[in-house]
């Protein structure tokens, strides 16, 4: 047996890498697609007249089944039932059911159909839902953000499918090797698909001259089949190392919903879980509205309509020098060479200037903001990498939440002090937001391997998709909140570049101040009863 086991995909590096690979190129794909209408929040409200409670609305509402009809604590019954690959494939075939119509409620085809009329006329009272003030729809919603709204709630149903699947899948291949390097690293390249979205969504949507939203979600949906191609080839791959370990732990001990109960009672696992919510909170809906904020916050000159920082070619070398920023960055740290590690890591820096560089050129929210995840992809490695053999995660999940205070309270008073300033402000807001990215990347790579520590192997996917499930609470409610806070402190302001995202922000880094008090909680009880937070994930 010990002998099969050595020769497992599993114990190949190589192996067990492009499985992670092949997982993180479906979260890349559908990351993209999460934030496909976030950097083109202000063409939405000029064509199709979503203002930002509509905004936020139907951007809330792609967690909305996963919190009310409790889809998530299903998906981790079918995970921990039906297993990882299984998962993988179901979660990638409801995201693409879920961006196709995402893609035709916004498309020109939607306006004047009777599908719209329908949506005018109905959906405007949700019994239950409407006294409880947690309705996803509302009267006077256009009907293009309610029929999107339904296709984000499908998608929302499959992306988080995805993240407790892909969470899983990780410790399934990597459990007592690199694990927190494996997670860091698939949420690095995962992070990517943002700053991909912020570049591309704005360049299709104004591709040829003609603004037309519906090609950026159109670009989205062309993702989402190939993400679905990635889980169905990873399918084979675990399938085969089942084959070869004969492991099938969902199978020869199946879930018991009497294990809930189990997790539940762990005070450990609460305070992870509403860290994560917290966080998470504080990250996730901010993406949704950072374009537009900066849209606000910084003086920007549109370039000569004849220049190249004009041109549709400028977004295709930006997005190419990204890619060597990530990738240079990210190669330095697996290099034994000293000489051709600091190589690569200056390339990634001097790629970077390029980048930010070109950003100010181009004078445009979208490419500033896509800067967000590079540092994220280059430290990450490091963080995980001083996990594995050094531990520390309760200290480094505290460490994010004072980066991530400091990053929103910057947003909301320092960077508008510098709104004359075309130069002050860009740098303010390029050195913030990756710094930003920087502290998001503390929690894949010190939160998720933590799980495994807390609860037993048999419901590691049902304790994840009860984070998501508490996770997701926040995911719906702050979007929606950001867009009435956004809309109540701006009365009669009609011009989407003239917001004043103080009071938002101020919001956000409330999280920050919480997520940081228990963080010092999670220490103190990691202490008492001996979790092993911050220990090592590596065995020997």
């Amino acid at each position: 047996m010990s002998q099969a086991i050595q020769k497992s995909l599993r114990d190949s590096a190589g192996m067990r890498w492009t499985a992670l690979l092949l997982l993180a190129l479906a979260m890349f794909c559908s990351y993209i697609f999460m934030d496909i209408l976030s950097p083109i929040k202000d063409l939405m409200q000029e064509t199709r007249g979503w203002d930002s409670t509509a905004f936020g609305t139907m951007q809330g509402s792609e967690v909305f089944l996963n919190v009310f009809v409790f889809f998530l604590i299903f998906a981790g019954i079918i995970l921990d039932k039906m297993g990882v690959r299984f998962t993988a494939v179901l979660s990638a075939a409801v995201m693409l059911v879920g961006a196709c119509v995402k893609w035709y409620a916004v498309s020109e085809n939607f306006i004047g159909s009777g599908l719209e009329t329908w949506f005018n006329n109905n959906l405007n009272y949700i019994p239950v839902f409407d006294e409880l003030g947690v309705s996803p729809f509302y009267e006077g919603m256009p009907a293009s953000a309610k029929f999107a709204a339904c296709g984000f709630m499908i998608f929302g149903c499959g992306c988080e499918m995805a993240g407790i699947t892909v969470s899983r899948g990780i410790v399934k291949w990597f459990k007592g090797r690199e694990m927190a390097l494996a997670m860091g690293s698939e949420m690095a390249l995962a992070r990517l698909g943002v700053a991909t979205c912020m570049i591309f969504s704005p360049f299709f949507a104004r591709l040829g001259g003609e603004v037309s939203v519906s090609r950026s979600v159109a670009f989205g949906v062309v993702l989402m089949c190939i993400a679905l191609i990635m889980t169905i080839v990873y399918f084979f791959m675990d399938q085969k190392l089942d084959a070869q370990t004969g492991e099938a732990e969902e199978k020869d001990d199946p879930f018991k919903v009497s294990d809930i109960g189990k997790i539940l009672s762990d005070s450990g696992f609460w305070i992870v879980a509403l860290l994560c919510v917290l966080y998470y909170s504080a990250i996730f809906p901010f993406q949704k509205y950072a374009v537009n904020m900066l849209q606000c916050n910084l003086t920007l000159t549109a370039p000569d309509a004849d220049s190249f920082w004009a041109s549709s070619s400028v977004t295709i070398v930006q997005y190419v020098i990204m890619l060597v920023v990530a990738a240079a960055g990210f190669a330095s740290n697996f290099q034994k060479k000293a000489n051709l590690r600091y190589g690569l890591l200056g390339l990634s820096i001097a790629a970077l200037i390029t980048y930010c560089y070109m950003g100010y050129m181009r004078q445009s929210a979208e490419s500033i903001f896509a800067v967000f995840p590079l540092l994220a992809v280059l430290i990450t490695p490091i963080l995980g990498s001083y996990l594995d053999h050094h531990g520390k995660a309760a200290s480094m999940l505290v460490l994010g939440s004072v980066l991530l205070i400091a990053c929103h309270l910057t947003f909301a008073f320092v960077l508008p002090a510098f709104k004359g300033s075309p130069v002050g402000g860009i740098i303010i807001a390029y050195t913030t937001i990756l710094v930003l990215g920087a502290s998001f990347s503390l929690v894949p790579a010190s939160l998720w391997p933590s799980v495994p520590k807390l609860v037993d192997a048999k419901v590691i996917g049902s304790a994840y998709a009860l984070i998501f499930w508490i996770q997701n609470i926040g995911l719906w409610l702050f979007p929606l909140l950001i867009g009435k806070v956004l809309d109540a402190t701006n009365p009669g302001v009609t011009d989407p570049t003239q917001f004043d995202y103080t009071a938002p922000l101020v919001m956000l880094a409330c999280l920050g101040v919480a997520a940081l008090i228990l963080g010092f909680v999670l220490k103190i009880v990691d202490k008492k009863k001996g979790i092993g937070l911050e220990l090592p994930n590596i065995t020997e």
